[in-house]
């Protein structure tokens, strides 16, 4: 038995990742609950577990006392000094109380309850590794789905990716191979639970981490993400040192990193835009790829009024508003457009203090990059 036992305990630590002295107290804990169970006992009792010789014996353990109530959990002076000369008040006195036909019973009862233990280790081990990759990106295989969720293994457990977070130009099939961004590491009773998401922001700044070594190394920032999962999004970069172009660190030649981010999110299209800390420059940057006049800035309700060209009006706003909306999320800034014409009549343009202007050189095309798979 004793050698059955070791290997048993052997491979679960081996394989299951789960220490030995933690199955070990499982068992003690399964033969005692045994004990209490088949031979309607209520004392405190030790089990003796010897792995070396496959030997388990139970103790009864009762206190030393001057008047005995209740003789299975006490024991008096005068008896305990019988075993022991040297037993006083409140010590506690060990019996061997092994039952005859305990190891049949004990056996079965015993692996049970190890059984659960070992599962609930198992479980906790996971949830360690899995709580530490919360906010990361993982690579899964979809398993199956329902109306509400698709399954994704992650290799040890089975991810929810639930229909709001499944990106709206997808079409998953069972055996795909997808990155999915861990939103969420639950502890349950069942075990513990994660959840996944394709449309969340920080799915395209990982991404971007991975494809991008400037990223990874702290050597360009990336300082905001706008993103409309499926459609298009708006990223913001920044680099401390000035020979570090960050939105060419982006792009990769001949755009092969951006092309990858965009190959893995289905044709996503990405504006890369350089980050500023002045607003009037940034919100200007982030309305790219249109061109921009003049920014007014209100500090005190952070917000901005944008002038641009009459004929690039419809292109700053975007379709149903959708550049103007990822500008707003990006820099964080209300943003309100008007056209050149509607400015001038409005008397808000020209300004004898206006910062921008089409040859500015802080506004050059090569500072901000627009990726559209359907343009040229």
């Amino acid at each position: 038995m004793s050698s059955e036992l070791l290997d048993a305990l052997t491979l679960l630590e081996r394989e299951k990742g789960i220490s030995r002295d933690v199955i070990i107290e499982a068992i003690e804990a399964a033969l005692v609950s045994a004990y209490r169970r088949n031979f309607n006992q209520a004392q405190n009792v030790r089990i003796d577990l010897n792995l070396g010789v496959g030997t388990m014996r139970v103790f009864a353990r009762k206190e030393v006392v001057d008047e005995v109530f209740d003789p299975r959990l006490e024991i008096s002076v005068e008896d305990a000094q019988k075993i022991n000369p040297n037993y006083q008040v409140e010590d506690i006195v060990e019996m061997e109380v092994t039952p005859k036909d305990f190891g049949r019973i004990a056996a079965q009862t015993a692996k049970q309850v190890v059984t659960q233990r070992v599962r609930e280790a198992e479980r906790g081990i996971i949830y360690s590794e899995y709580i530490d990759r919360e906010e990361d990106i993982m690579t899964g295989i979809v398993q199956r789905q329902d109306p509400k969720f698709i399954y994704v293994s992650l290799g040890k457990i089975e991810a929810i990716l639930p229909a709001n977070e499944q990106m709206p130009n997808e079409h998953y099939k069972a055996h795909d191979r997808i990155k999915v961004f861990l939103t969420k590491v639950e502890k349950t009773t069942k075990g513990p639970q994660i959840f996944v998401s394709r449309t969340h922001p920080g799915l395209l700044k990982r991404l971007f981490e991975i494809e991008v070594p400037e990223i990874y190394d702290g050597t360009v920032e990336l300082k905001s993400v706008a993103r409309e999962a499926g459609d298009r999004s708006k990223i913001s970069v920044h680099s401390d040192n000035p020979e570090v172009d960050p939105v060419g660190s982006c792009v990769g030649p001949k755009g092969t990193r951006v092309q990858a981010v965009v190959n893995e999110l289905k044709g996503e299209k990405i504006d890369i835009v350089k980050w500023s800390a002045d607003p009037v420059v940034f919100v200007a940057n982030a309305l790219s790829p249109s061109k921009v006049l003049d920014v007014i800035v209100n500090e005190d309700e952070k917000a901005t009024t944008v002038v641009v060209p009459d004929y690039q009006l419809s292109l700053a706003i975007g379709k149903r508003g959708q550049n103007a909306r990822l500008a707003a999320k990006l820099t964080g800034w209300k943003i309100d457009i008007k056209s050149e014409t509607d400015a001038r009549e409005a008397g808000i343009f020209p300004r004898e203090d206006t910062l921008l202007s089409y040859d500015h050189d802080e506004f050059e095309d090569d500072n901000n990059f627009s990726f559209d798979e359907d343009q040229d």
